[in-house]
């Protein structure tokens, strides 16, 4: 028996919670091997005893078999001197470095969802049904390694049928964690708006089913937080909902109980459904189809996609199954605040908003909200990150952290605090970044709860205490007067220049790069208002390589919420006497406030200056007649998106590059004397808008052959706009280009953490 070696494996990455060792346990046990696996806090520990061809046989089929939803990023190995093991076992749990990957909360697989809807299952109809392949993770798991007593699921013990799955190697239970059945499991209870329990379990489930029918609205708490859900096709119900819940326009998401049903309202292409379908589960904004008109018109107005998604838990797919219409699926929360998670919380918040609540006596640790995706230039790009992809961290590139190794110093730990609106946090642990879930905008006393909340919760889960702390240079960001108050190293990072670092690091490049980073607001190294930037990075340094000509906003944050003060700002800067112009929106405003306007313009007076592309494109949403009021963030951008319908224009406005030195400076008055123009001459808005965007990516391609660079990302809000950021794609690579834009890290403020860590290391 000489030639029998022990190998130690240590492999790293999404490998808990996933069926792993169950895994490991088959293969070891069909090669006949001697050892044992386990869990530890920085990933999956295994130690075997074999020949010497075997385990080789063995390391090589790890990364070819492993289960479909894991994902191995290194996998560490060590010849040893055999101990003489006699079996091959399943060990406890160890402790240590946390820094293993927590896998996001999944979508109900095939496998448990045929149980539910079998009547000779013990599972029928059992609404918290899960396997090693699916269900809860991030929102139910208080700390490393993912074991059931460090989970919500701890309250409730497992009865014999699930606790013989649960010690079962051959069973796909096996060591999930919050594996349940009706007997030993959680409940429903439908409550009313006082907290008296109406129904409970299935009479619940029937009852919601009933009410959803009748028109009322219904709080549901799901895996990541409360919901709130009515019949779509009730216009008075989904009036009713955006009555209540004070969101008048921003559209509210679909939930579907089939991809078929979604198809009969969009038009699904191959990626969507597979986006659609996936363990993920987003919502995916899609086109949809003319014959949707089933649907209240008050679910999306005047938009030409719907956000839909199915059903992602099994108490989803049983509300969906006995109702024959799409439901709206809305977060449960009041505008601006982040979603309710626990059920006295909701009564409390929801309780003016919801006619029932269909509550759950299974804990959530930590809100997380739907993710949003949409396909751009062929690809998924992630709008809101969180259920589904939240906190499976981004991977530095290790040339970026060379540094330190050089110096023979460890990576610090680094909290990035994120900006003010979409606002996530991150952590630099090792080599790896986990971003936080969507918080939201921290303009409310409960969102800036959340976003304590969440970072507490990141530095227990990882036992992380941070070394540096960086935060956006805005100094009145919520988010920047919390990083200023930890008493740590401080490293404040201009705004657009994280979001290039952001799509930068998103798609794994390295200096130098052209960021376009075009947004509504972000505080400029100049002290104003920047967000139509083109950001040159070379090594461990940035340049404003050219930015748009700044143009005032009358009133601030007012101009902001009433885009006519911003076209007013536009035209007083070409003509002065815009009250002579004969354009249709100047009639919407009164005189008085013409005057008014054009009296701040002149003296100046509370006018703060932006160069921002976002605030433009609401100057010019409101010029032509579609935005006159803001109440969502990005309205009049995607209104002017909208106009363009699949129209084939190829013409552009005139604009002038002024190139006296370095940056240089984009005049848009050409663009603003055309579009005025075209109005006087009836032209519609859907041609206006179409040559206002051609016009923003030939200004993109102008300066990118100006700067001689051709690695251009695409990066900040704005490229959330699928016509500007898709013809961009096509015109860059037209012009023998590389454009990159991000993918599963939002080019909204969403990503803006990660590019601040990714400042902290390279400018050290």
């Amino acid at each position: 028996m000489k030639d029998i070696k022990r190998l130690k494996i240590i492999i790293k990455g999404a490998v808990q919670g996933v069926g792993f060792r169950p895994f490991i346990y088959r293969l070891a046990t069909e090669l006949n091997l001697k050892g044992w696996v386990n869990n530890s806090a920085s990933g999956v520990f295994i130690e075997v005893e074999a020949t010497r061809t075997i385990l080789e046989q063995f390391l090589s089929r790890i990364p070819q078999e492993k289960p479909p939803i894991s994902q191995i990023n290194t996998i560490e190995t060590s010849w040893l001197n055999p101990v003489n093991y006699t079996n091959f076992e399943i060990r406890h749990s160890s402790s240590g470095d946390k820094t293993a990957i927590i896998l996001p909360d999944l979508a109900t697989c095939y496998d448990c969802l045929q149980e539910i809807f079998d009547p000779n299952n013990r599972r029928y109809l059992y609404p918290f049904t899960n396997c090693t392949n699916c269900g809860p993770r991030y929102t139910i798991i208080e700390e490393l390694p993912y074991d059931r007593p460090k989970t919500s699921m701890k309250e409730f013990t497992m009865c014999k049928e699930c606790q013989e799955e649960y010690e079962n190697p051959l069973n796909r239970r096996f060591h999930a964690q919050p594996n349940a059945c009706p007997k030993c499991g959680p409940k429903l209870q439908l409550w009313n708006p006082k907290g008296e329990v109406l129904a409970t379990e299935n009479n619940a489930l029937e009852e919601s089913i009933t009410a959803l029918k009748a028109g009322n609205i219904l709080a549901v708490k799901g895996l990541g937080g409360f919901q709130l859900i009515v019949d779509a096709r009730n216009n008075q119900a989904v009036k009713q909902l955006r009555q209540r819940k004070h969101r008048p326009d921003k559209p509210f998401a679909l939930m579907y109980a089939s991809l078929d049903d979604i198809k009969v309202d969009c038009k699904v292409s191959d990626l969507e459904q597979q986006l659609l379908t996936s363990p993920q589960a987003p919502i995916v904004l899609i086109k949809r189809n003319k014959n949707s008109d089933h649907l209240s018109p008050n679910i999306a107005p005047n938009n030409p996609y719907l956000g839909v998604m199915l059903p992602s838990t099994p108490l989803h797919h049983l509300l969906l199954h006995k109702i024959d219409f799409p439901i709206v699926a809305t977060s449960g929360n009041i505008a601006s605040e982040p979603i309710c998670i626990d059920n006295e919380e909701a009564l409390q918040r929801l309780g003016n908003i919801a006619d029932l609540f269909l509550v759950h006596n299974r804990s959530i640790i930590r809100p997380v909200d739907d993710s949003v995706v949409r396909v751009m230039g062929g690809r998924e790009m992630i709008i809101r990150r969180a259920r589904g992809y939240a906190p499976f961290p981004i991977q530095i590139d290790e040339q970026l952290l060379s540094k330190y190794k050089q110096n023979s110093q460890s990576i610090p730990n680094i909290l990035a605090v994120g900006g003010h609106l979409k606002n996530t946090v991150a952590i630099l642990k090792n080599n790896q970044v986990f971003i936080s879930q969507h918080i939201g905008d921290l303009s409310t006393v409960e969102a800036l709860k959340s976003f304590n909340q969440v970072m507490d919760s990141l530095k227990q889960l990882y036992e992380f205490e941070p070394d540096i702390i960086v935060c956006d240079k805005h100094p009145d960001y919520v988010s920047s007067q919390y990083a200023k108050a930890q008493n740590l190293p401080l490293f404040t990072v201009q705004h657009h220049y994280a979001h290039t670092l952001s799509c930068m690091a998103n798609n794994n490049l390295k200096p130098p790069v052209l960021g376009v980073a075009w947004d509504g607001t972000g505080y400029g190294d100049n002290n104003t208002i920047w967000g139509g930037e083109f950001i040159l990075i070379a090594d461990n340094n940035y340049q404003r390589i050219a930015h748009f000509k700044p143009f005032k906003l009358p009133g601030g944050e007012q101009a902001v919420k009433d885009p006519r003060r911003i076209a007013l700002s536009l035209l007083y800067a070409v003509f002065e006497d815009y009250n002579s112009l004969k354009l249709p929106f100047l009639e919407t405003i009164s005189s008085k406030e013409l005057n008014l306007v054009k009296q701040m313009l002149s003296r100046n007076l509370n006018t703060p200056l932006t160069s921002s592309v976002g605030r433009f494109f609401d100057g010019v949403a409101a010029m032509i007649g579609i935005c006159e009021k803001i109440s969502f963030e990005g309205q009049g951008a995607i209104n002017l998106e909208y106009a363009i319908n699949d129209v084939n224009i190829q013409a552009n406005y005139p604009y002038e590059i002024i190139e006296l030195d370095y940056p240089l400076v984009i005049d848009w008055e050409l663009i603003i004397k055309g579009i005025i123009e075209d109005i006087l001459q009836n032209l519609s808005h859907q041609e206006i808008a179409t040559k206002f965007h051609n016009t923003l990516v030939e200004i993109i391609i102008d300066v990118a052959q100006k700067t001689k660079e051709n690695n251009i990302l695409l990066t900040g809000g704005c490229f959330q706009n699928k016509y500007l950021t898709e013809r961009t794609i096509l015109r860059l690579k037209q012009e023998k280009l590389h454009p990159f834009w991000h993918k599963n890290v939002p080019p909204n403020d969403g990503g803006i953490a990660l590019g601040q860590i990714i400042a902290s290391i390279i400018e050290k």
